[in-house]
């Protein structure tokens, strides 16, 4: 679908705001089911690009800096696969081409992180000589710059992918052969798949395995709705701190670890 100019102006500062906190990590723009919601809301397709948040977000829980290695640029993947899956008009039809279209954005993305961050060290110098010389403001006005850098980082991409326009994007879906695209379409339940694994690797401890096990049940009741599960989630996570505070008090002469559930999982 085409877009007009003040949804164009909107998109630009969804990616700039989801660029600006991919640093500041505040409110949270850069996070795909929030990035991809609000760009879905501007141009007035909530919902695909609610899906498309969605599942993105489960890809970026498994992305995280580790040491020197730099997780993948989230904040670019949601914008970029969101804006593509407007201008493509293909609706939720198109979520799975732009879920796949979403991880090597990403990885691309790194090469402007480290632009932005070799900048960064030039403009860390030009504030220590103005906190030498006493400038506040000049420390001020050099710390704007830098965060605003960041924004462009996603809001220059953001508006070529829109200079490009509904047509080409259009045209390049269209394109595509019909292997291609359910390539793209299996690849992007993998990749979400991968992630959700990666999140329950990270998580994985023989406390949670149980609550795991429970999940998964409840799931596969049709008549509990989100709310119904969370409810349960959270009614659980009450019993279990109830039930740690018990194990961890004195009372009785219990010598166990202070982890009720974990004591009866090590008997077995």
């Amino acid at each position: 679908m085409a877009l007009n100019a003040i949804q164009m102006i909107l998109v630009v500062i969804v990616a700039f705001l989801a660029g600006v906190e991919g640093v500041l990590d505040q409110f949270h723009f850069h996070q795909p089911v929030i990035a991809c919601t609000l760009i879905g809301l501007v141009t007035g397709n909530l919902v695909p690009c609610l899906i498309l948040g969605g599942s993105l977000q489960m890809i970026a829980l498994g992305w995280a800096n580790v040491g020197a290695a730099v997780a993948p640029d989230a904040a670019l993947a949601s914008v970029a696969s969101a804006i593509i899956l407007v201008l493509g008009g293909q609706g939720k039809a198109g979520v799975s081409s732009a879920i796949a279209l979403a991880v090597p954005l990403a990885v691309a993305g790194l090469l402007l992180t480290i632009i932005a961050r070799t900048l960064a060290t030039l403009i860390v110098h030009v504030m220590d000589a103005a906190a030498k010389e006493g400038s506040f403001g000049k420390l001020e006005a050099w710390h704007y710059v830098a965060i605003c850098m960041q924004g462009l980082r996603i809001a220059i991409p953001a508006g070529l992918i829109l200079a490009i326009g509904a047509g080409p994007v259009r045209s390049l879906l269209a394109a595509m052969p019909a292997w291609l695209t359910d390539g793209l379409s299996v690849g992007g339940g993998m990749v979400v798949a991968v992630g959700y694994a990666m999140v329950i690797n990270m998580m994985a401890t023989k406390e949670v395995w149980p609550f795991f096990a429970l999940g998964f049940v409840l799931a596969t009741i049709p008549d509990l709705t989100l709310i119904a599960l969370g409810t349960i989630g959270i009614a659980l996570a009450l019993i279990y701190l109830t039930l740690s505070k018990m194990g961890g008090s004195s009372n009785g002469g219990n010598s166990g670890s202070g982890d009720p559930l974990g004591d009866i999982i090590d008997k077995y």
